[in-house]
């Protein structure tokens, strides 16, 4: 297997304390390679980064109009969130749009990622919900497409069981999935996600692939570029609902709006659509690391691919070259673009 290079050192003063490895792929829609870095063919599990090629079904099977969807409640189908008060009544409010409620959810229950969100339920003496899943919008949004799916079979009869690969709703996700992606999921490990749905091992070529795709809408049947188009729209007109308060993901696309579509997965993947050069960018760092080296990788990406006013380049230079305080706040170092990533950012200035 091919040794993939370091991406990320991480400075403790002015010494490398430690690095991570990784590979980066950005691809145009017709599958020509703009950069690769490392083995970009080796299948990986995305996870939670391609919630949006899932969540193409529910707009265009008609589920989302059918039942009044709003942008907020589109983001959130999207959404890796962090549990926050307005992203749990958004999920229910979808949910209640569909005539159910939050029992229909078959995602599990976990504590919210926000701290100020366990903090408030803990003060409010309540315990978390699947509400609070960090996976509920996506999976109401499964719930939504199965009710429209029912035609006129009992709903909550129908949906029960969504999760399951052979289920018509799961059908209809995997078949957007290998779709958006031109990889033959039938014949690729598949494993099972955190939120307890199938995950299939794709390359980050074509999950690169998927995502300039979904920017562009180049290699999608008609129904579905316009449902990623509309998917886009939503979560830059409601950037919050996709991650929450601090977010990288909220915060980047809070900023730079339709020019980037940007979605984390666990165990450091991230994907990336811009639009605006009919590119997709696919990460994964080969230790996981999700919490910070994924982040510093995707945001030299960004600022490299696009133009940014002075403004914008300061605020992405803090997501590309943070730096890491103590608790008494002394700067003690930071992460670092590697001299390979840096040799890719200024071939793509």
């Amino acid at each position: 297997m091919q040794t993939n290079p370091i991406l990320i050192d991480v400075l403790r003063g002015s010494a490398v304390e430690s690095s991570h490895r990784g590979a980066l792929a950005i691809v145009d829609a017709d599958g020509a390679v703009h950069t690769a870095l490392g083995d970009i063919d080796r299948p990986i599990f995305p996870r939670s980064a391609v919630k949006v090629l899932q969540a193409l079904p529910l707009v265009e099977s008609g589920a989302a109009d059918r039942f009044g969807l709003n942008d907020e409640e589109l983001a959130l189908a999207c959404a890796s969130h962090g549990g926050e008060a307005r992203h749990a009544q958004t999920a229910a409010g979808m949910l209640a749009k569909a005539g159910l409620d939050a029992t229909a959810l078959e995602c599990g229950t976990h504590w919210p990622y926000y701290d100020g969100a366990i903090k408030a339920l803990a003060a409010a003496g309540a315990l978390p919900s699947a509400l609070h899943n960090n996976c509920s919008g996506k999976h109401s949004g499964f719930v939504c497409l199965g009710c429209m799916l029912a035609g006129g079979q009992d709903r909550r009869d129908f949906v029960s069981g969504y999760l399951q690969p052979r289920h018509p709703v799961m059908r209809e996700v995997t078949a957007s999935l290998q779709a958006a992606t031109g990889w033959d999921l039938a014949n690729t490990p598949v494993g099972t996600d955190g939120c307890s749905i199938p995950t299939f091992a794709i390359p980050l070529r074509n999950l690169a692939l998927a995502f300039a795709r979904v920017g562009t809408g180049v290699g999608l049947r008609t129904g579905r570029a316009a449902a990623a188009r509309r998917l886009r729209q939503a979560v830059a007109a409601a950037p919050f609902m996709v991650a929450g308060s601090g977010r990288f993901d909220t915060r980047v696309m809070e900023r730079l709006g339709d020019r980037v579509f940007c979605k984390v997965g666990a165990e450091g993947v991230y994907c990336a659509a811009v639009p605006e050069l009919g590119l997709g960018v696919a990460l994964k760092m080969d230790d996981g690391n999700t919490a910070r080296a994924c982040e510093v990788v995707m945001a030299v990406a960004i600022e490299r691919l696009l133009a940014l006013d002075e403004a914008d380049a300061a605020f992405m230079e803090a997501f590309s070259h943070p730096v890491m305080r103590n608790w008494n706040g002394i700067e003690v170092g930071g992460l670092r673009p590697s001299g390979t990533l840096i040799a890719f950012a200024a071939a793509a200035a």
